[in-house]
């Protein structure tokens, strides 16, 4: 139980000792500052470049390239229609019933006797092709090319007459493609046909085909179209457009324009092939681009220095965007707070130990950043012990504690808040009986605690917002954020930072905008 026993003896050690001092300026070194930023890691992430090309264009050079007469035909044929023999045997060499007698020679009689001559006649004819088309399904580019067929047998046994008929094949294409070390597309291509109509006549009874014929001459149309395919393919301008999406990778990006202001900086650093797909009259070309992301805080980074394209290289690992977002609390903040709250306490007034109760006049609250992850806290104030007639004690007393934060919560607290350093006290001092009371230090740790909550909404949306769409030139960089969460506040010189983890998904697109 407290009594003015007490407080008496108190003053009378007080006064024993120092003949005085408790009157004088008091108070403990103040904790060394540091003005340390916060440092952020950097973080690999993975920026998906689709790339479209329209298949028109492709289609439209094929078509320009092949000839739309395939080839002609004006040839003599001596047995457009052959020979018909006939078996005379009335006997045989020995004796055999029914089919058997064909492997049988004649005893009298003739085998296989010609009675009608070969019959010769003029094949006349041309192929002709259609349009040659492209489509898709999945990442197989297929071409179609239809083949039309008119063939004619003339001058057939020497009278002049005309047989004509019509044949049509299609020709079709299973084109798959890479792409080669300098960006530019490879074709492996597949042909097969066949006729829906082969081509040939019927003639005295008799069917003229010329399939063989054209075969030989379609095999050389479909080694021409193959070749073209690969030739048209490799000219698709691929590596201008992977080049001009490279150059927008290396792009440095404002999350935050104040409080704190905070820049995302991209340095890719390579470049992979991640395969194609047909979608409509589009081939998509998926790149990946894997890259460096930086978080700074304070003034604007350098743009970071644009490197050649490099050749495709194999990316492993997670796809994704990650980067920090910042948030700050400004230790000036902090200070009227912990203020209004000692103040506050000292109107309900304030009762010590073994001393009883006193007059406090808070005056200054200071707040920095210290060694050992530390933060400070100085308070200026003036105590007196009520009915005293010894005058009151004047002083600065620094605190130190650690700030500290729960799993992915915005809630920021301290912990082990304690006079700071060590001080050659000679006697008992109010001051420091001031701040070593539980319940003074219960309030000033009350008040130290932050709510980062209303910051890291406020921080999270600009960044969002500035990740969303930016445009330069023909390509357009925007990333979509998919999961947030938080690190462990760290007490910089700049304040009490709350590191914020971002994944999500970024993309580069080519979007052409219409020329003047």
């Amino acid at each position: 139980m407290r009594s003015a026993g007490n407080a008496i003896f108190f003053w009378l050690i007080c006064f024993a000792t120092l003949l005085g001092g408790c009157e004088k300026q008091v108070g403990n070194p103040a904790p060394p500052r540091i003005e340390t930023a916060a440092q952020l890691p950097k973080q690999t992430s993975t920026i998906i470049v689709p790339l479209s090309i329209d298949i028109s264009g492709l289609e439209a050079k094929l078509n320009n390239s092949a000839p739309t007469r395939l080839w002609a035909i004006n040839q003599y044929e001596p047995k457009c229609i052959p020979a018909q023999r006939v078996t005379i045997c009335p006997v045989h060499k020995k004796k055999c019933n029914g089919k058997a007698c064909k492997n049988v020679d004649c005893k009298i009689g003739l085998k296989r006797t010609k009675v009608t001559p070969d019959v010769a006649c003029t094949i006349v004819g041309h192929v002709n092709r259609g349009r040659i088309r492209l489509s898709g399904r999945g990442d197989l580019l297929m071409v179609t090319m239809p083949v039309n067929a008119i063939v004619s047998a003339r001058d057939v046994g020497g009278v002049i007459k005309r047989e004509t008929a019509n044949a049509s094949a299609d020709v079709r294409a299973h084109v798959r493609i890479s792409i080669s070390d300098n960006w530019s597309p490879r074709a492996k291509v597949d042909i097969a046909y066949d006729w829906r109509e082969p081509p040939g006549i019927n003639f005295l009874g008799k069917r003229i085909n010329f399939v063989r014929k054209a075969d030989a001459e379609l095999a050389k149309v479909i080694a021409g179209l193959e070749r073209d395919l690969s030739r048209e393919i490799a000219r698709v301008q691929t590596r201008k457009l992977v080049e001009g999406a490279w150059g927008e990778g290396f792009a440095t990006i404002m999350l935050n324009r104040e409080r704190p202001p905070a820049w995302m900086r991209v340095t890719p650093q390579k470049l992979g092939f991640g395969g194609y797909r047909i979608s409509g009259r589009q081939l998509m070309m998926t790149l990946s681009a894997e890259a460096v992301t930086e978080t700074f805080i304070g003034d604007e980074p350098d743009k970071p220095e644009i490197t050649p394209l490099p050749p495709p290289a194999r990316i492993t690992g997670d796809h994704g965007l990650r980067f920090h977002i910042p948030v700050l609390a400004d230790y000036r903040e902090l200070e009227p707070v912990i203020l209004r709250a000692l103040r506050k306490l000292a109107a309900k007034g304030i009762e010590l130990d073994q001393i009883g109760p006193v007059k406090v006049d808070f005056k200054k609250v200071t707040v920095y950043a210290t060694e050992g992850g530390r933060i400070a806290v100085g308070i200026e104030a003036n105590a007196d012990v009520i009915r005293s007639p010894l005058k009151g004690t004047n002083g600065v007393i620094w605190l130190s504690a650690i700030a500290y934060n729960k799993d992915n919560s915005e809630v920021v607290q301290v912990r082990d808040l304690r006079i700071a350093g060590t001080t050659d006290r000679e006697a008992v001092n109010l001051l420091f009986a001031l701040f070593e009371d539980p319940e003074v230090l219960a309030e000033i740790s009350k008040a130290l605690v932050t709510d980062f909550n209303k910051d890291y909404e406020k921080v999270l949306v600009a960044a969002k917002k500035a990740i969303a769409l930016r445009r330069e030139g023909d390509f357009t960089l925007s990333a979509e954020v998919n999961e947030v969460s938080h690190g462990t506040v760290i007490a910089t010189g700049q304040g009490l930072f709350l590191p914020v983890d971002v994944t999500g998904k970024a993309n580069i697109r080519y979007t052409p905008q219409p020329r003047k």
